[in-house]
């Protein structure tokens, strides 16, 4: 469901949220880039999603469904089988007095839709209009907890497998393992599961799942399948299937009702035999808005104001699986403009990006991140993106782009924003070089939103304010310095969230903005880390663990989370 174009420029104007000019470039970028112009309002922060699913309800007279705020009917939502209902994008959440079924709907103007689920109910339809964030609420109450069909289903197939005793690559085509893979893909998509494990024992075959950044046990099967599963992944990541001693990497894609699944997958030889780990990514994804990650406006000032000069470095540091690349991406997908040529260096490229020239490494063909990069920069650039720095010569090469005209962009393994300044010296990166090119550095660890169809609020205990104070000590950070909650909030846990409180994950950050001061004092004989430290916060810099601690007062993540994240 769209507002016309003419119409949505007409209501932002007169609501004053962006002037005519700008509003006819963004149109035509979205164009050019094949995205809704109101999606690349909501990625560059000019509108928010509930502003559009407002103004959507408004134009259309459609009421909004805000799943969040309802108690769902089971009951009724299984009415509809969870296949069906992400196919149409729709969920049944309750049965009115007068015999008529509320459905949340991504387009209530969808009359086939409409006709489909009156004959599918034998009922009425009356439709509400849902947000992407909404529907994903109703799909949870499907898909989050371990069913016992589920199981049986897999169950069911291992037992057909054995009982028809083929083995390994023979038995990857069956069907009853060609079930399996794809029971466990589709039940890790419904959970919102961002990787899977198999991992092989002595014994057995042990199913883990990665949900919100959090490992769970999914269910153990037998070792005798355990073959057959790996060569059927293996065929379809494009991997040897006769080679077992050495780690392979593949990526394949996969349908999953409407929506495309790419999926990476690595594996390793381990004492009992081979271990899968499959990374799913959604194809086609829209790039987050900072805002989307979790970027609260003071911490967003900075860093657009510094991803908007000509040159310079803007770094992303933090560790694995802390965000760092959809972060890149994000920044990445502001600075994709028809006047500007980008050209990045990844391993891997996660997403495909409409008119930026993506280079993947290929050590064995002799495309190291620098050896991309010297390529790269006789292409033309005006940004590069390089995944990550991981050796003196990508920084050495780095940073003399920086110098010369180009926007790095660039991600590192460090602990917080300061220390990637001695971090870039270690790398033989000369002092007066790190201070010349830096624009700001942003640190970031992944938190787990509260699931707010549970979410409640409660006093901050004696024991939980000392922790924060103590917290604080150890970051050597004063304690009239800090802000300490006096109400911070938690999940009960529910069908939504599985039981956990906690659903989907945003980032806390560290944005160091490198002025003058810090500039000279880099260069200078006295420096050292703490000094750098206390200069940055000097000069307005929030630690993570105080924007942690400001999204725990605002109920969008807990102070569980916050320590949980800052002290590994």
């Amino acid at each position: 469901m769209r507002i016309p174009t003419q119409k949505l420029k007409e209501f932002l104007i007169k609501d004053g949220l962006i002037a005519e000019a700008n509003f006819d470039t963004l149109a035509m970028e979205a164009e050019r880039q094949g995205y809704d112009v109101a999606d690349v309002l909501v990625s560059r922060n000019i509108i928010s999603k509930t502003y559009l699913t407002g103004l959507l309800s408004a134009f259309f007279g459609v009421e909004e469904a805000r799943l969040g705020e309802r108690q769902i009917d089971e009951s009724v939502l299984k009415l509809l089988p969870e296949e069906l209902s992400r196919q149409r994008r729709v969920i049944v959440f309750n049965k009115q007095p007068d015999g008529f079924y509320s459905v949340a709907m991504e387009d209530p103007g969808n009359l086939e839709t409409i006709e489909f689920l009156e004959r599918y109910l034998k009922g009425k339809v009356r439709p509400y209009l849902a947000s992407e964030d909404d529907l994903n609420k109703g799909f949870a109450l499907y898909g989050l907890r371990l069913s016992e069909s589920f199981k049986k289903i897999i169950e069911q197939n291992i037992a057909e497998s054995l009982r028809l005793g083929k083995r390994g690559e023979e038995a990857a085509a069956e069907v009853p393992i060609v079930a399996i893979v794809d029971n466990l893909v589709n039940y890790a998509f419904s959970s919102r599961a961002s990787d899977i494990h198999f991992e092989i024992f002595e014994d057995e075959i042990l199913i883990r799942y990665r949900i919100d950044g959090v490992l769970f046990e999914i269910i153990r099967i037998s070792k005798e399948v355990h073959a057959a599963i790996v060569a059927r992944v293996k065929l379809l990541a494009g991997l040897k299937i006769d080679e077992h001693y050495k780690p392979q990497d593949g990526r394949f894609r996969m349908k999953i009702g409407t929506s495309s699944l790419d999926i990476r997958v690595s594996v390793i030889p381990t004492y009992y035999g081979e271990k899968v780990e499959m990374r799913l990514l959604a194809s086609a994804q829209r790039p987050l808005s900072l805002q989307e990650l979790g970027m609260l406006e003071d911490m967003q000032k900075i860093v657009m104001e510094n991803i908007a000069k000509t040159y310079g470095m803007v770094l992303v540091c933090g560790p694995t699986g802390s965000g760092k690349t959809t972060t890149l991406y994000s920044l990445l997908n502001m600075l994709n403009r028809p006047e500007v040529n980008i050209v990045t260096v990844e391993d891997p490229i996660e997403y495909d990006i409409k008119y930026v020239n993506q280079t993947q490494i290929n050590p064995q063909a002799g495309i190291t991140f620098a050896g991309g990069l010297r390529s790269i920069l006789r292409q033309d650039p005006n940004i590069i993106l390089v995944g990550e720095i991981r050796d003196e010569e990508t920084a050495g090469i780095s940073v003399q782009s920086a110098l010369t005209g180009h926007l790095v962009l660039s991600s590192l393994h460090t602990n917080d924003a300061p220390t990637t300044v001695p971090r870039l010296i270690d790398m033989k990166v000369v002092p007066f070089l790190v201070s010349a090119v830096l624009n700001v550095i942003i640190a970031q660890r992944l938190v787990r939103k509260i699931c707010h169809v549970c979410i409640y609020s409660k006093n901050l205990s004696e024991n939980e304010q000392k922790t924060i104070e103590d917290q604080s000590k150890e970051f050597k950070i004063e304690g009239s310095e800090i802000k300490i909650p006096k109400i911070v909030y938690e999940g009960k846990g529910c069908p939504a969230c599985g039981g956990s409180g906690y659903q989907g994950r945003m980032a806390i950050f560290e944005v160091m903005e490198v002025t003058e001061a810090i500039r000279k004092f880099i260069v200078s004989p006295e420096f050292s880390l703490d000094g750098l430290r206390i200069m940055a916060r000097k000069y307005g810099m929030i630690s993570m663990f105080e924007d942690g601690l400001r999204k725990a007062e605002t109920g969008m993540t807990t102070l569980e989370e916050v320590l949980r994240v800052i002290r590994e």
